[in-house]
């Protein structure tokens, strides 16, 4: 815990530094959520296609990203509120501006009680 996923257009790939962007988030999900820096795990993940509304999709003119944070149960919903903000702020200020239009959003979800993991 926490689980993180950065899903995101393929465009972005070279406006988003991956690796500044997971230790900044990871820096917030400690501040905020009081998670352990080394239990954070976060997974990017490159969709060769993306749509938006009607728009011919070949034009490439959006690229959208997700940000999913998977926490265990019990933060309050001001803990979660603050660290949504804090995870767009940084979409906000670490995605460059390439001309394209930049959708993104977050979400955090209680991870289910049947949650393990393991390590080796």
């Amino acid at each position: 815990m926490p689980q993180i996923t950065v899903d995101h257009s393929a465009e972005l790939s070279a406006a988003l530094d991956r690796g500044a962007f997971a230790r900044a988030l990871h820096t917030a999900v400690v501040e905020i959520a009081a998670a352990r820096p080394e239990a954070c795990k976060t997974l990017f993940r490159a969709a060769d296609f993306t749509a938006y509304g009607y728009e011919d999709p070949e034009e490439g003119r959006h690229a959208i990203v997700h940000v999913t944070l998977g926490l265990l149960a019990g933060r309050t919903d001001a803990t979660k509120e603050k660290l949504i903000e804090a995870v767009l702020e940084l979409l906000r200020t670490q995605v460059k501006d390439d001309g394209i239009v930049l959708h993104a959003s977050a979400e955090i979800r209680d991870l289910d009680p049947s949650y393990r993991k393991f390590e080796r």
